[in-house]
């Protein structure tokens, strides 16, 4: 098997390592929150398989404390964009300014230019901004006046989503901007016992950080030597066909999709202490990234998209 380094040329962690190091970041972000222990776990997966994260709520409930709680934890440059109808493109990613001293072009980087990013109801933003955001989720790179400028690493994208019934001013993200979130979480209301907790004592970002950037970057690359056999990846390829096919779908998984999934099972094996995954891993995996980039047909219930999910975990065999 191929042994990643990390970018600092490290060697790439170990299962056990990489359970150890997940350990610590979970410590790190329930000392500035209260967070569903599920929930959190979808999170740390989708960290250490190198995606980015959509976070769909009502406002209030801890989101951005979730994003600076992840990047306190790691000691990370964190960084946030509240999206409104007036936010350009350049005022995410960066522009060239005209110097008249030195008469010369200089690029002046964005908010994207940290490790955790946090971009607040992107969906508020028009699509032309929204847009904006692809290729540095994609490419980890932004390109302005024909120059390439490469991000940090890590880099992730916490982007944050209000529901669109109710709420106005809003437009929904395109399929292909959905397609670029690894996973979809929802943190939900606390519970009676926490909301009193919350109340007695505010959350705040850890004050020292758990665990590092240079481990994280270990730990992704130590993901990604995390086994899959032959049989397990054709049973990823059987759910995205089977979402494809079902009555209710009109656009079904991609085939990017099955790469991130496939990613986050090999994360959340390696959470677990394996190096190797099983089914089990993919199963818990593909509703959190799978049911935010299917499109139902128009005549489909509310909830169609996570009842083709479901029906796919149900009617495709484990390999």
């Amino acid at each position: 098997m191929t042994t990643f380094l990390d970018e600092t040329g490290g060697p790439a962690l170990t299962a056990q390592e990489i359970a150890a190091f997940g350990e610590r970041v979970s410590d790190g972000v329930r000392r500035g929150m209260q967070i569903d222990d599920g929930t959190l776990d979808v999170i740390l997966c989708a960290l250490l398989a190198g995606g980015h994260l959509l976070l769909e709520d009502r406002p209030g409930v801890g989101k951005t404390q979730l994003a600076r709680s992840i990047a306190g934890t790691l000691g990370g440059r964190f960084s946030r964009v509240q999206a409104t109808v007036d936010l350009l493109p350049t005022d995410i990613l960066g522009a060239t300014i005209w110097h008249a001293g030195s008469e010369t072009f200089q690029f002046h980087p964005g908010p994207v230019f940290a490790n955790v990013v946090l971009v607040d109801e992107l969906n508020r933003a028009t699509p032309k901004t929204q847009s904006g955001l692809l290729e540095a989720m994609q490419e980890l790179q932004v390109t302005i006046d024909g120059q390439a400028h490469p991000l940090h690493r890590p880099f992730t994208v916490i982007a944050t989503q209000n529901p669109t019934a109710g709420f106005d001013g809003t437009y929904a993200l395109p399929p292909a901007q959905l397609d670029r979130f690894l996973a979809r979480v929802s943190l939900g209301y606390p519970t009676a016992e926490q909301e009193a907790d919350l109340l007695l004592q505010r959350p705040a970002p850890p004050e020292q950080p758990t665990a590092s950037l240079a481990e994280l970057v270990a730990a992704q690359a130590g993901v990604a030597n995390i086994a899959t056999t032959s049989a397990l990846r054709a049973y990823v390829v059987a759910l995205l066909d089977a979402t494809r096919n079902h009555p209710l779908s009109e656009t079904g998984a991609s085939p990017r999709s099955g790469l991130q999934l496939l990613g986050a099972a090999q994360a959340r094996a390696a959470l677990d202490g394996r190096d190797f995954v099983l089914p089990d891993d993919v199963q818990a995996m593909a509703p959190s990234v799978l049911t935010h980039r299917l499109v139902a047909v128009p005549a489909a219930p509310a909830g169609a998209a996570a009842e083709i999910v479901a029906a796919a975990l149900d009617d495709v065999p484990a390999r």
